[in-house]
């Protein structure tokens, strides 16, 4: 199967992004927006980041404006909010969509290996969470409402 560091996604320069760069890392995937009432959850995602990071773990938001239109600004705009707001220093790629038509091939592959509740498959709002392992295979899926300091115990396991 597949590893999930073997896409490559739509960095926020406009150019492509390997996720292969994070080989061998834990990784907490996250769609992010900036006008969500979730949003302070990007502090939650920033601390376990810092605290977890020289243990090769890694957050990687992918912003999407499908919930709400609660991402409404472009790259640098997003860039901006969550440094200044948040001081975010893990990568934010470039705005997607996540279910649909043209949602990106990465989180239709996060959606098939850890299906929501009762099987959906379909994301229902922002800050939908997915825990890859080291070996790049989606092992977990978290709700909006389920802060990042409660994923800390499963993120310790996969370290």
């Amino acid at each position: 199967m597949e590893a999930i560091t073997d896409f490559e996604v739509k960095a926020a320069d406009g150019g492509t992004a390997a996720l292969d760069t994070w080989r061998g890392k834990v990784l907490l995937i996250v769609n992010t927006a900036s006008k969500c009432g979730f949003t302070p959850q990007y502090e939650g995602l920033e601390a376990l980041h810092r605290k977890y990071a020289d243990r090769g773990f890694e957050v990687l938001a992918f912003p999407c404006n499908q919930f709400g239109a609660q991402e409404p600004g472009d790259a640098a705009e997003i860039a901006n909010f969550c440094s200044l707001t948040y001081d975010v220093t893990f990568p934010v790629f470039a705005k997607i969509e996540v279910n649909g038509p043209n949602a990106d091939p990465l989180f239709e592959r996060l959606k098939s290996d850890a299906p929501g509740l009762l099987g959906s498959k379909a994301i229902k709002w922002n800050f939908t969470k997915f825990l890859v392992n080291r070996e790049g295979q989606t092992v977990a899926r978290y709700a909006p409402t389920t802060k990042p300091a409660d994923i800390e115990a499963d993120i310790e396991k996969l370290l």
